[in-house]
C-alpha cells in the first residue's frame, strides 16, 4: 500500500509505510502548504531541478533526516557540496533504492538556482518515474508537453501521473489533458497550480479535457490518496 500526500505546488510525500519519499519540498514560503517544513521527515529527497520552488526546503530537511537526495547530476553536485549526501543521475538512466527503483525522464524547462545576482547553472530538468510498492508513479517535474510520454507510459504502466497544470511556465490544462491521453495512467493528478495568480489555472478544465478513461484525483494541499 503506497500513499501519496500533496503538500502544495509541486510538493509530494510518498509513503510505502517503511520508507518516507519527498519529491521537491517547496514548503517554507508556499502560500498553500499545510505543513511546516520542520515536521516533515524523508529517507529519500527527489529533486527535479534546482528552481528554488522545487529546491525548496530540502538543504534544512536532508540534514536534520540525513536524508538521500536523488537528483540530476549538476544539481547533485551542487548539495554534495553544501555537506549534504547525494546520488546523482541523468536523463535515461535509472537506479536500484531501498524502497524500488528510479527512473529520470526528459523535462523541457530550466534549471538554475538564483541567489541575488548570481545564477547558478544546475543542469538538465527531469521527471521521475518511481517504483515503490509495486506502483509505478510519474511525477513529471515542471515541463511542457511532448510526445515522447507516449514512450514513458508504455515503457512504465503508470499507476499515477502526477502533471503541472498551471500553464505560463508548463503545461497549460488542456496540454496536460493531452498528456494524460499518451501516458494512459490508472490515476492522473493535477500540480503546480494555483500557487500564485501567473498559475491559477483551472483543474476542472484538466478533467474535463482528458479522453483517455483515467480516474482524475483532484487534491487539496494536505490531502493524499493511497494507491
Amino acid at each position: 500500500m503506497v500513499k501519496v500526500k500533496w503538500l502544495g505546488h509541486s510538493a509530494f510525500a510518498i509513503s510505502d509505510g517503511k520508507y518516507r519519499l519527498l519529491v521537491d519540498p517547496f514548503i517554507t514560503g508556499n502560500p498553500k502548504a499545510t505543513v511546516s517544513a520542520k515536521d516533515v521527515t524523508a529517507d529519500f529527497i527527489l529533486l527535479t531541478h534546482g528552481h528554488g520552488d522545487h529546491l525548496g526546503d530540502t538543504m534544512d530537511i536532508a540534514r536534520r533526516c540525513n536524508s538521500l537526495i536523488i537528483a540530476p547530476n549538476e544539481l547533485g553536485h551542487f548539495v554534495e557540496n553544501k555537506g549534504l549526501r547525494a546520488h546523482r543521475m541523468h536523463i535515461g538512466g535509472s537506479a536500484k533504492f531501498d524502497f524500488g527503483r528510479v527512473k529520470l525522464t526528459p523535462a523541457f524547462h530550466g534549471s538554475a538556482i538564483i541567489q541575488g545576482d548570481q545564477i547558478i547553472y544546475t543542469g538538465m530538468p527531469c521527471g521521475f518515474v518511481i517504483s515503490i510498492g509495486g506502483k509505478n508513479i510519474y511525477h513529471a517535474g515542471d515541463t511542457g508537453l511532448f510526445g515522447d510520454m507516449k514512450l514513458i507510459g508504455e515503457r512504465s504502466p503508470l499507476d499515477l501521473a502526477l502533471l503541472p497544470i498551471g500553464d505560463n511556465f508548463t503545461m497549460g490544462p488542456e496540454d496536460a489533458a493531452f498528456a494524460v491521453d499518451l501516458l494512459k495512467p490508472k490515476i492522473a493528478m493535477p500540480m503546480h497550480y494555483g500557487t500564485w495568480p501567473p498559475i491559477d489555472a483551472s483543474p476542472e478544465v484538466f478533467k474535463s479535457s482528458v479522453k483517455w478513461d483515467a480516474d482524475i484525483v483532484i487534491l487539496a494541499p494536505g490531502e493524499e490518496i493511497t494507491l
